[in-house]
């Protein structure tokens, strides 16, 4: 059984990935959000749902009791503050598998496109997630498409970033391997696009 911690579950990426991860028997999801009313539980005999800020500290402790893998889905401009608290709580619980979703162009990788002061929080969050010792992956997606296709191809930290656009079904696909695959991209930082 493979127990997954999902952080700001009511995203769009998100909501999009929790119906991949329970189409393999063998996940359990803890949903974890700051107004649980949101979201309807797709199966509770596997799916819990957590009430609660990531800058709650308690709270957060206490959704990190288990999970093999955290999978963090954030915005906003607290997203650095947000990392540091996320890295704290798992290196205190000892939980090492942390999947956190940036952006493109954090790394000014993306060809003919300059450095934005938008992509701020997710660069700053992606560098604390970098300095810390965990078992972590960075995805870098271009802007989502609803295309039903799963089709993406990934470039690593240092390389420029290929295409604009991947499916959210890409990602929710990628999202479910890097979950269930300790190993796969492990301190990686991942630029996802459309093949």
């Amino acid at each position: 059984m493979t127990r997954v911690l999902i952080l700001g579950a009511n995203g769009q990426l998100a909501r999009n990935t929790i119906p991949f991860l329970l189409a393999a028997p063998s996940v359990e999801l803890t949903l974890y959000l700051r107004r649980a009313i949101r979201i309807a539980n797709p199966d509770p005999s596997r799916v819990d749902i957590v009430e609660g800020d990531v800058l709650d500290r308690e709270t957060l402790c206490g959704a990190m009791q288990g999970p093999d893998a955290v999978y963090a889905n954030l915005a906003g401009s607290e997203m650095a503050q947000q990392a540091r608290a996320i890295v704290d709580v798992m290196q205190t619980v000892g939980v090492r598998r942390l999947i956190f979703i940036s952006s493109m162009g954090i790394y000014g990788e993306v060809p003919g496109e300059r450095y934005r002061s938008i992509l701020d929080p997710y660069r700053d969050a992606a560098a604390v997630i970098e300095e810390s010792d965990l078992d972590y992956t960075i995805l870098r997606p271009g802007w989502f498409t609803r295309d039903s296709q799963i089709s993406y191809q990934l470039t690593q930290k240092g390389q420029p970033f290929v295409g604009h656009d991947v499916s959210l079904n890409s990602l929710s696909d990628l999202i479910v391997r890097l979950a269930t695959t300790k190993e796969l991209h492990v301190r990686c930082s991942v630029g996802v696009s459309k093949a």
